[in-house]
């Protein structure tokens, strides 16, 4: 199991979001790091396979992961793309879930590796391998980025995690809040002050 990733001792670089950005928990340099790790993995792990390995990204927050990551890949790969929305409030999953964009191409027979920004609950990801297994792939993996192991519930195989991270309201690096801060290159919490009067809290 990965190790708790809560490291704050960075200041927060400028940036144009001004002081949205409360702290850094994990560095530009720390990111790369281990998205060069994970597709040394991965490259190993699918060097041999008799067709090009298909990663299958989930809009839209996995997009900077997967760009670093496919690029690091020492083996051909293809990229796809889904979109879902899951129903729930604007903090938490539901697990039910509508496809909103599907993939482009068939996986039957494919070697697929679902590449993901974030576990929370795990709700919208369980339903999403359920809907791509049934699709009849030669195997199906998961590598996520981050996940919060504290509120996880759905269990799920995976193939390696980046980060475990603190249940903490998390952004940049493709992880937005009200589509902003996406764009930072490293994984930041937000000040409270920022979400608490839309979310209510």
């Amino acid at each position: 199991m990965t190790k708790l990733y809560d490291h704050k001792d960075y200041n927060v670089p400028a940036n144009r979001y001004g002081d949205d950005v409360e702290a850094v928990l994990i560095p530009e340099d720390a990111l790369q790091a281990r998205v060069q790790e994970l597709a040394d993995m991965v490259s190993e792990k699918y060097k041999d396979s008799e067709q090009d390995l298909m990663l299958v990204c989930v809009l839209k927050g996995a997009v900077f992961f997967l760009t670093d990551f496919a690029r690091k890949l020492t083996i051909p790969c293809e990229m796809e793309f889904m979109a879902v929305s899951s129903y729930g409030n604007s903090t938490t999953s539901s697990g039910v879930v509508r496809i909103l964009k599907d993939l482009d191409k068939e996986i039957e027979g494919r070697d697929v590796l679902v590449v993901e920004d974030i576990i929370d609950s795990g709700l919208t990801l369980s339903w999403l391998l359920k809907n791509l297994k049934g699709r009849g792939p030669k195997s199906l993996e998961v590598v996520t980025l981050l996940r919060k192991p504290e509120v996880q519930t759905a269990k799920i195989d995976l193939l390696d995690v980046g980060f475990d991270i603190p249940n903490e309201f998390v952004v940049g690096y493709g992880l937005d809040f009200a589509e902003r801060y996406r764009d930072i290159p490293y994984v930041g919490t937000l000040h409270p002050n920022v979400y608490s009067e839309l979310l209510g809290l």
